[in-house]
């Protein structure tokens, strides 16, 4: 009986790990036919996670921007294993960052870069470095597809989109395949009478980031290869991307082909034409980039051919991505990187003209940018406002922005401290002020704060604020927005009534949708994790001249000074 139960416990052994390896090479083929949410699932089941399924998990979250997932995954990783390759300490940090995991981000991100990162002397220095503040505004309202890569065409925009439910299933993300469709404008930026672009231009692959030229008569965009070949770097055939140029004639697009130094062997994508069309921008992974994926520049020459690709160099391009480039009619040029330090994954940059090439890149603020990814930046020349993209609500949307020059703060260094969790400049010796579930008034445990407040504002009588007021997120949405505005107004009454001018105090509501942690649903948190979102923050509003132009000529020279 003994040699039975024996032999039956080493069948069963042998069966449960046939099974392991049977689900773990399922995952695996999967994982390298980049169907990243069909790997999530394999891996996911599979029970005893060695090292290599650990890694594989974690970046088909990542690489699907589900963030909480692949910030627990590579937690795992890290704590179980020693040997790991160094690129997972940058997704790991990024994973983190965009779950506000501030301090341990910049720790794994120090690791990478080999050098010390403070994220709140960053972000300090970020406040006086941009060149100007955003105000963002989500465009459309449509979860169940992605949306990013827009331009403008005339007074019309085109953007790429995965809502044709006619096209084939992408399976990296399990949506269909990327269209492009153009769309008029209204007022407030918002898209209206959308449609598909043309089916000149769109087929059952990728179309994406068309760019036009100023008489709008000549197109680049991106178009996947229809066919999957094997590369030098890929264990399996892939698709890469090519961009291709048409032509309008007669109101339609015609002669269109790839353009000359497209490949198999890697992608090119991303273009963007400058305002005398004699050079294009793109990004690809050439032979030759930095890493990843780089930004390029080409000739192109009257005569309809094209010159040589010429890298950017260091001061644009780096060891990880470099993608989506614009380039403004002033000759700025904005990208997005993952490759510098910023707010989390990719973030917007600019390189300003200089010389022949460019300048260092800069990072354009907490403004604009979030933990996620924000990128496919284009502006409005003249106007101050344009689009971008960015999967901040979970999936790739447009957001359109409106800029203004940056002023300097009124309030000195030793007077404002940057919150952790949002990166916002604040009042120092402040945090925020919480309020009970669903009331808005002012607690006694608050005032001390909100006297702190009231000295700082008179002693700097130029200062202006947002007093930013949340809710948790429990009840409606509509609901919360209501009575974030009151709890904002509550505020505002408190310091009103000790003294300061109701002209310089904006409160604004914000609702549940800026939460400090996890808690975004209606259940599943204690009352003490709700109630860290139920607050008023206090937020130095710049920019403001009216303030500057009100100072006293000698207050305000010392200001600028």
């Amino acid at each position: 009986m003994k040699k039975l139960y024996s032999t039956l416990l080493i069948l069963l052994v042998g069966f449960g790990a046939f099974a392991q390896n049977s689900q773990v090479k399922k995952a695996n083929k999967l994982y390298l036919q980049r169907a990243y949410m069909e790997a999530s699932e394999q891996y996911r089941l599979v029970s005893d996670k060695n090292q290599e399924v650990l890694e594989k998990l974690g970046d088909s979250y990542y690489f699907t921007n589900r963030m909480k997932e692949a910030e627990d995954t590579y937690s795992r990783l890290f704590d179980q294993f020693e040997t790991i390759d160094p690129m997972y300490k940058f997704r790991y940090s990024h994973a983190l960052r965009a779950v506000g995991k501030n301090d341990k981000a910049a720790q794994y991100l120090g690791e990478y870069l080999g050098e010390e990162v403070n994220w709140e002397d960053w972000t300090t220095k970020m406040d006086t470095a941009v060149s100007h503040t955003y105000t963002t505004n989500q465009v459309m309202q449509n979860a169940a597809s992605s949306d990013f890569g827009i331009t403008f065409m005339g007074d019309k925009v085109v953007f790429a989109s995965t809502r044709n439910s006619d096209r084939p299933i992408y399976r990296w993300n399990n949506k269909p395949y990327l269209d492009l469709y153009e769309a008029n404008i209204s007022d407030d930026g918002k898209l209206t009478e959308i449609e598909l672009f043309g089916n000149e231009i769109n087929t059952d692959t990728h179309e994406s980031s068309a760019a036009f030229s100023d008489d709008g008569n000549v197109m680049y965009f991106d178009r996947t290869n229809e066919r999957r070949v094997k590369t030098d770097w890929s264990e399996v055939p892939v698709a890469t991307i090519r961009i291709y140029r048409a032509e309008k004639e007669n109101g339609e697009w015609t002669n269109i082909e790839e353009l000359p130094f497209t490949s198999d062997q890697y992608s090119t994508e991303h273009p963007t034409l400058s305002q005398d069309g004699k050079t294009l921008y793109f990004a690809s992974d050439m032979p030759g980039s930095l890493g990843s994926f780089d930004i390029y520049k080409v000739a192109v020459n009257e005569d309809g051919t094209f010159g040589e690709p010429v890298n950017l160099g260091p001061n644009v391009n780096t060891a990880n991505r470099e993608q989506f480039p614009y380039i403004a009619n002033d000759g700025t040029l904005y990208f997005a990187t993952d490759g510098r330090i910023g707010f989390g994954n990719l973030d917007i940059f600019k390189a300003e003209a200089e010389g022949t090439g460019f300048s260092e890149a800069q990072n354009l603020g907490n403004t604009l940018n979030s933990e996620f990814d924000d990128f496919a930046y284009v502006l409005k020349e003249g106007e101050e406002k344009g689009y971008l993209a960015s999967n901040r609500r979970g999936s790739d949307n447009l957001y359109a922005f409106s800029r203004e020059e940056y002023k300097k703060p009124v309030l000195p260094k030793e007077e404002m401290e940057i919150n952790p969790e949002t990166g916002r400049r604040q009042i120092a010796g402040v945090g925020n002020i919480y309020f009970d579930f669903d009331k808005a008034t002012i607690k006694p445990e608050s005032e001390p704060t909100l006297n702190r407040v009231v000295e700082i504002m008179k002693n700097y009588p130029m200062l202006k604020i947002e007093i930013g007021s949340h809710a948790d997120a429990r009840g409606s949405d509509k609901y919360n927005m209501d009575l974030s505005q009151r709890r904002a107004e509550s505020t505002l009454e408190y310091l009103v009534t000790n003294g300061i001018s109701r002209d310089r105090l904006v409160p604004k509501g914000y609702g549940e949708e800026v939460p400090l942690n996890d808690c975004t649903q209606p259940t599943g948190c204690t009352n003490e994790q709700y109630a860290k979102n139920r607050r008023s923050e206090f937020t130095e509003i710049t920019g403001d001249t009216k303030y500057f132009q009100d100072q006293p000529e000698a207050q305000q020279q010392e200001e600028e000074n």
